[in-house]
């Protein structure tokens, strides 16, 4: 029995589980809050069924988070068996991202062969991007799961000639739907296509399962929309990110064709509703409950919870306090102040990468610098194999082979071609192409390798030229990031990929098995660049609400800082760990000198001294009392009438955007006075009530979501809620009264509240606004009617 065990257990495969186990895993016992936004939501969930149903933000049942509630359902019961942790609400993800790559490798392993199956295993399990999501609490690993499993479900269904699997995997994209809406749909084209030239029934019988498929996929999509929106909107959550209270307008609005178009184009979410104006012009789509969301067009640009380390051996974090101000006299394109860049990604021709670093839009955005080193390493080596795979299609052959290519084709294109033209997006959203190019790869490797071994033609050196065109893509993509992490692995890259190619057309007439070793070597070398970024979430620490892999991940998307002497080609911003020289960068801060060359601004640790940068700072803590930005050299603290953006600490965690510890002292003051309130305090955003929820699981109204700009609240009815007794204390921040609040509604509260002097329940040491940008110190008002 053991014997015949051992014989079926393949080793190589178990040893790439455990290798993804150790990227996903390794060190997510650190992160105290994750993305602090969904850690309140499961921490709100497990207080009652109705917040667990709904999603709820806050225990209080005020307004969901911006995405459906399956993955969130996952997460409370991990943390409901294991305990409210930051590891707790990972490990669903962590656990997704293996699950992953054993998907890929029994779908690839029956059609390519087991050599096929594990080098796509392999790929799937060092791609950047699906490491970095993996080890957050964010939705995506999740959804990718999903997918692949609605995947394997589907080629069963087809192998075994089951209509039932077949309906399965639709229903699982209705289920990836309840997860992260529209973009679980990417993969539609795919699973049609695949069904029409493989089931084995004739046309009309396809097209009358096909809606009989489709009608699943739909009502199990819309299943929770729609029992959520025919809820009254007094006895639920308002629907966090929404105009009009409604989850079908999220989905298609502001997740769907909002995301397309960029933040200008749809959705009704503009970044700022900060004005009487704009407050006024939303009221009539107010739901009559109060309830907040995240609106991630501001969100993501304001709130990132920013993980930074001190070098590339060392992955303590640190987070910095980053967030948009919309005050109407300040603000410029996209809601932001006045040369502040773009949020656009780089659309709307403007040569920009967007302040998340997504490139300029184009058909080769992928293979920008901004994003190819998330997902893209293998493309060019897929396209190889794609022509190796088709090139003998005859309509006599087209087999089981060409049909499951087509397949991992049909999803491909589609993801490329969104993330190519698309107007907003994140970083972490490319983990959308990591199925079909770990997939691709292993089977296009495998298919070159058989034309490589035939008879001596040009299809005979399509291998080579892969591994030849593929190794110069990935010095591309490393090359700028030789003052980082020194020059030996673009170099070695090159010249390996170089030296494999040389060997492989050498021993082209030589043996089989010298062959093989050198074509396996050369996809090994292939696998240099990613496996490196791979590991950089642990070895440079990443931010857990826009996670993303490289060499400078910790800044979440915005660029990053350098893991020794932070020179930043082209970056946005450069940070330094050691001189602090940032070069082309914007801005450019130093843990010791704080030079800046072209930079703007220049922050030294110590002297911050600034050389053609405006202006520079230091000190040795790096508390900027009124900088512009204003970096911490030490504890990364940042304090000023303009924002840190980004900013890391270079020796401990800063409190994180959205990460802010509480300050006991309020909390105790906030407690002993309350009188039956069922808020313990409201504030503008998410992003202070967070940690007072997971910390402490009462009840903080985010008064207009995520970003402070949903339209939830009027006057009257916050009025109404005061004079219920639901809430007494207001804590808002003074000056430009943070990023997306509105103005009419904070005059409001200063108008009958009494201000609390702040040395009677405000430590010395909380004396900022928790957001990072501008708004002056926090104030607490009591107000009572």
């Amino acid at each position: 029995m053991f014997s015949k065990w051992k014989s079926r257990l393949d080793i190589p495969f178990v040893l790439i589980v455990l290798l993804s186990a150790i990227l996903n895993g390794y060190n997510i016992w650190t992160d105290k809050y994750v993305n602090s936004y969904y850690t309140s939501a499961v921490a709100s969930m497990l207080q009652s069924f109705h917040n667990f149903f709904f999603a709820s933000f806050d225990p209080g049942g005020y307004v969901t988070v911006d995405k459906p509630p399956v993955t969130f359902w996952i997460q409370t019961i991990s943390a409901y068996i294991f305990g409210l942790h930051g590891w707790s609400v990972i490990l669903p993800q962590a656990l997704s991202g293996i699950g992953s790559v054993c998907l890929i490798y029994v779908m690839v392993k029956p059609t390519f062969g087991k050599t096929a199956a594990r080098l796509s295993a392999l790929a799937i399990a060092i791609t950047p991007v699906l490491v970095a999501v993996s080890r957050t609490n964010n939705i995506d690993s999740m959804l990718v799961f999903t997918l692949l499993l609605a995947s394997w479900f589907l080629f069963k269904g087809l192998k075994k000639n089951k209509l039932w699997y077949v309906l399965v995997a639709f229903a699982m994209i209705g289920v990836g739907f309840n997860e992260k809406m529209l973009q679980a749909y990417m993969v539609l084209p795919a699973f049609y296509l695949l069904y029409w030239v493989a089931a084995k029934v004739n046309w009309k019988k396809k097209l009358g399962i096909m809606a009989i498929a489709t009608s699943i996929l739909l009502a199990v999509s819309l299943s929770w929309a729609v029992i959520v929106d025919s809820i009254p909107a007094s006895k639920r959550p308002y629907v966090g990110s929404s105009q009009t209270n409604s989850v079908l307008e999220l989905a298609f609005g502001y997740n769907g064709v909002s995301r397309l178009l960029g933040m200008d184009g749809g959705g009704g979410n503009q970044p700022s509703q900060s004005t009487s104006k704009s407050q006024s012009s939303t009221e009539n789509s107010a739901s009559q409950n109060d309830g907040t969301a995240n609106n991630s067009n501001n969100a993501a640009s304001s709130n990132l919870n920013n993980t930074a380390s001190n070098n590339s051996n060392n992955a303590t974090s640190s987070n910095s306090n980053n967030t948009v101000p919309t005050n109407e006299s300040t603000q410029g394109q996209n809601g932001m102040p006045e040369g502040f860049p773009n949020f656009d990604g780089g659309t709307k021709g403007k040569n920009s990468s967007g302040m998340f670093n997504t490139g300029t839009a184009g058909p080769f955005r992928l293979f920008q610098s901004e994003l190819s080193g998330q997902a893209s390493w293998l493309i060019p080596f897929v396209l190889f194999g794609l022509v190796g795979i088709f090139i003998d299609l005859r309509k006599k052959n087209f087999t089981q082979k060409h049909k499951e290519a087509l397949f991992w084709t049909a999803w491909l294109v589609p993801v490329m071609g969104f993330f190519s033209v698309a107007g907003f997006f994140h970083q972490y959203y490319l983990i959308m192409l990591a199925p079909p190019v770990a997939a691709l790869a292993g089977a296009g490797w495998s298919k070159l390798f058989e034309l490589y071994q035939s008879k001596l033609n040009w299809k005979s050196f399509l291998l080579p030229a892969a591994i030849f065109i593929t190794a110069v893509f990935e010095w591309f993509i490393v090359h700028p990031y030789d003052s980082v992490i020194g020059i030996g692995w673009s170099i070695a890259i090159l010249i390996l990929g170089i030296g494999v190619t040389i060997w492989l057309s050498i021993i082209k007439v030589s043996g089989s098995r010298m062959q093989f070793i050198a074509a396996i070597i050369g996809f090994f070398v292939l696998l240099i660049g990613p496996m490196y970024w791979a590991f950089t979430p642990i070895t440079y620490g990443q931010s857990s609400m826009l996670p993303a892999a490289g060499p400078t991940s910790s800044m979440g998307g915005f660029g990053g800082p350098g893991g020794m002497n932070g020179n930043m080609p082209d970056g946005m911003p450069g940070q330094g760990q050691q001189d602090g020289n940032a070069q082309d960068g914007m801005p450019g801060q130093g843990a010791q000198d704080g030079n800046a060359q072209n930079g703007m601004s220049g922050q030294g640790g110590q002297d911050g001294n600034t050389q053609n940068g405006t202006p520079g700072q230091g000190q040795q803590d790096g508390n900027m009392p009124s900088g512009m930005p204003g970096q911490g050299g030490q504890d990364g603290t940042s304090q000023g009438n303009m924002p840190s953006m980004p900013g890391q600490g270079s020796n401990k965690n800063s409190n994180g955007m959205g990460n802010e510890q509480i300050d006991k002292k309020t909390y105790a003051y906030l407690t002993k006075n309350n009188t039956g309130e069922k808020f313990l305090f409201a504030t503008a955003d998410y992003s202070t009530a967070a940690s007072y929820i997971i910390e402490t699981g009462k009840a903080v109204m985010a008064m207009g979501g995520f970003s402070g700009s949903d339209p939830i609240l009027t006057v009257d009815k916050l009025e109404k809620l005061v004079k219920e007794g639901k809430v007494k204390y207001f804590m808002i921040s003074d000056g430009m009264g943070g990023r997306g609040g509105s103005s009419e509604i904070t005059d409001w509260i200063k108008k009958h509240g009494k201000e609390i002097s702040s040395d009677k329940w405000q430590s010395n040491s909380d004396n900022s606004t928790g957001l990072g940008f501008p708004g002056g110190s926090k104030k607490l008002y009591k107000v009572s009617l």
